[in-house]
């Protein structure tokens, strides 16, 4: 353990360091001004110090007052040496941050009983601190493992789903992307971004209520099927109801909202603006220029850059404008994610 003592008189200090390093399993820095001594406490840790009271420049109590206020001596064990058995005194040590006294002239037995008390005590502090460490690495990991286990079991839920909807592919990877640019180009925190990521995923999980004839019918929907297409929305929602976790809720909002409009012409519930929540205004974006740009059985893929000047044309109708001025201004990290699927995607 590393022991610092500060002496201005270097008779004193040679004496306190012999007297020190006969104690096992010790190593002693000496030092003759407070100012040496704080410049080696902000660059080095130790587990004690011994600060004498009455020193030329930087007193002793300025010492340990600086000393209190760096994170990596917050706790170490100060041992102030004074001549002056005064009350006021000792209490303005103590106030400042000194842990025990020893008068001058020192007592050999009497340092060596005190020190040996007080680096026992800072032995124990390592200890905790070491293991509030080690404690901290594990539930790191733990809560690692948990998310990963999360992200997996989101995207088999939703891949499930497109299971029965065999044209759409890796739509609900390419949404969640998408999703997690806009968001992040709209200037929302990693926390948000990751759960929308996790969450859009699960925005169509409602078409597990809906039949095969109806996903998988080769034309567009009529009549009784449209409707019951659009029930998808509050089958999802149903589903997903009353999760404890942010990601569950946000994930039910997106289910329940990704189908309204900026306008209020959207559905289920004919939301507009900001009543429609900002999740579900992303995803709604991300879901529509992923649409557009996949073959289905009714409609060929559209180029990317077609699809995104549909979006254009549908900020403040349909889409919220801040949503696609993100689409917008993200284009160049968005439309890759396309180009490999289609040779005719244009960046520009």
């Amino acid at each position: 353990m590393r022991v610092v003592i500060v002496e201005d008189n270097r008779t004193n200090l040679e004496v306190l360091t012999q007297l020190v390093r006969r104690m096992p399993a010790i190593a002693v820095e000496g030092f003759t001004e407070g100012a040496s001594a704080l410049a080696d406490a902000q660059r080095h840790a130790c587990d004690l110090m011994i600060i004498d009271n009455v020193m030329p420049g930087m007193s002793g109590l300025e010492l340990v007052e600086a000393v209190r206020t760096l994170p990596s001596h917050r706790h170490v064990p100060i041992v102030m040496i004074t001549a002056d058995a005064d009350r006021l005194t000792r209490l303005a040590a103590i106030n400042a941050g000194a842990t025990d006294f020893l008068a001058k002239p020192v007592d050999p037995i009497e340092l060596r009983s005190r020190l040996t008390n007080l680096l026992s005590l800072r032995s124990a502090q390592n200890q905790l601190e070491d293991r509030a460490v080690h404690l901290e690495a594990e539930v790191d990991r733990a809560t690692a493992h948990l998310q990963q286990r999360e992200e997996d079991m989101i995207y088999r839920l939703a891949r499930a789903i497109e299971v029965r909807d065999h044209e759409t592919g890796d739509h609900v990877e390419r949404v969640a992307r998408v999703a997690g640019i806009l968001a992040t180009t709209m200037g929302f925190d990693a926390d948000f971004v990751r759960t929308l990521w996790l969450a859009a995923p699960l925005h169509d999980v409602g078409k597990i209520g809906v039949s095969d004839a109806i996903l998988n019918k080769p034309g567009r929907l009529e009549g009784a099927e449209f409707e019951r297409m659009r029930m998808h929305p509050m089958i999802g929602a149903e589903i997903l109801a009353d999760g404890d976790s942010d990601m569950l809720r946000m994930a039910e909002q997106i289910a329940r909202c990704h189908h309204e409009k900026w306008d209020g012409s959207g559905y289920p519930h004919g939301l507009a603006g900001a009543q429609i929540p900002i999740a579900a205004r992303i995803t709604a974006v991300a879901d529509v220029l992923d649409a557009l740009c996949s073959p289905r059985s009714y409609k060929p893929a559209w180029p990317a850059s077609e699809a995104r000047d549909e979006i254009l044309r549908g900020s403040g109708t349909h889409f919220d404008p801040a949503c696609v001025s993100a689409l917008n201004q993200a284009w160049a990290e968005i439309a890759p994610i396309y180009t490999s699927r289609f040779d005719a995607v244009d960046a520009a």
